[in-house]
């Protein structure tokens, strides 16, 4: 008489087969999750500074920055958290001009705010070589206070850039 119970290997082939696939089903979904953001280079960002700020960006406490996980990005001074996405840096921006926009200083770093697009805010170092430029997803729900991040970030890029020039004015620069 034939039984229809699997035999002990047949089960141990089982439970491994069933572990395996989890295993890829699990890494697929987590890979899922952290897909690279594709993005473009800035114009200067082979300047060598750029890589001290990209270097000590990747020392802050857990990789997170504004309570945002690190991100995967394809592209040269770089680097993005949250998913999807609510903070994105780029080091080596062009260095804005004189402009009309609101100037803050924040971590050591005077940031040009522009908030036309808000809760989605771009910032621009003032006054830095080479310039640095977050995008900022400020809506209630992307956990993500604009004060905290640019305080970290301001606390490296003033050590890690060269001071040329300053706000002249708290509102505004001209």
């Amino acid at each position: 008489m034939t039984s229809l119970r699997p035999s002990a290997r047949s089960r141990r082939a089982l439970r491994i087969s069933a572990s395996v696939v989890g295993a890829v089903v699990l890494a697929a979904g987590l890979a899922g999750c952290a897909a690279t953001i594709s993005l473009n280079p800035p114009p200067h960002a082979d300047d060598p500074r750029c890589a001290e700020v990209m270097t000590d960006l990747t020392a802050l406490s857990g990789g997170t920055l504004g309570g945002q996980d690190r991100r995967w990005t394809d592209a040269q001074s770089t680097a993005a958290w949250g998913n999807p996405a609510t903070i994105i840096l780029a080091c080596g921006v062009t260095p804005p001009g004189p402009t009309t926009l609101k100037c803050v200083s924040i971590g050591g770093v005077d940031w040009i705010v522009d908030s036309s697009k808000t809760p989605k805010l771009t910032v621009t170092t003032y006054g830095r070589t080479p310039a640095v430029q977050l995008f900022l997803d400020s809506s209630a729900g992307s956990g993500v206070d604009p004060n905290e991040v640019l305080d970290t970030v301001g606390r490296l890029v003033a050590q890690d850039t060269r001071q040329t020039a300053q706000c002249t004015n708290p509102a505004t620069n001209s």
